[in-house]
């Protein structure tokens, strides 16, 4: 039989001189790791911790961003809180002298019909006045078209003239800030039936 010794390696072929050339000694290659473990180590530790400190301080601007936000909001609710509650301050204010003026008239004993007379137009002036600085405007539509956001029907009658003129007014109505807050109670006229 024949003998089956397998084939030798080139390593084996080659000169042991050249093989001690191909690989490096262990113990040259270790100190080259260290060395660029300790080079990298620094500055990834100094990077780690500079992005903590970022991180920190922007979690403490959002938490200061955050409360700052929450109290503007109460604020606000404070003050609309507060603008509801208060709204009547300047109306009531012009309102205690008209007050005041019907008091005085109850109060008088010996007050003539011509006295009386002239403290109600007085106080009906004082009234007209704060209706005024409230913003608070009559309406008196007589002679006007009908309007169905100012006014309020209660009868129509025939008339000449164009149909719906408001021909007689019933209660005058008044706007706060060009919105209707009492409107007018009217009666308008509609077109004569054709003989």
């Amino acid at each position: 039989m024949q003998d089956q010794t397998p084939p030798p390696s080139p390593a084996e072929h080659a000169a042991p001189e050249l093989v001690e050339n191909v690989t490096p000694p262990a113990s040259a290659e270790a100190p080259v790791a260290e060395e660029q473990v300790a080079d990298i180590l620094p500055s990834l530790t100094e990077q780690l911790r500079q992005t903590e400190l970022k991180a920190a301080e922007h979690h403490d601007a959002w938490l200061r961003a955050k409360a700052e936000t929450e109290n503007v909001r109460r604020r606000a609710q404070d003050d609309i809180a507060k603008a509801g509650k208060f709204a009547a301050d300047k109306f009531a204010q012009a309102m205690l002298p008209v007050k005041d003026s019907l008091e005085a008239a109850l109060a008088t004993d010996n007050a003539t019909l011509e006295s009386l007379k002239q403290g109600v137009e007085l106080t009906l002036k004082q009234l007209v006045s704060a209706f005024q600085s409230a913003n608070v405007t009559e309406v008196n539509p007589l002679g006007e078209k009908f309007d169905p956001n100012k006014h309020q029907a209660i009868s129509a009658v025939e008339a000449d003239g164009e149909p719906n003129t408001v021909i007689n007014v019933l209660q005058k109505g008044y706007l706060l800030h060009e919105r209707t807050i009492r409107p007018a109670l009217v009666v308008v006229s509609k077109a004569k039936p054709a003989a």
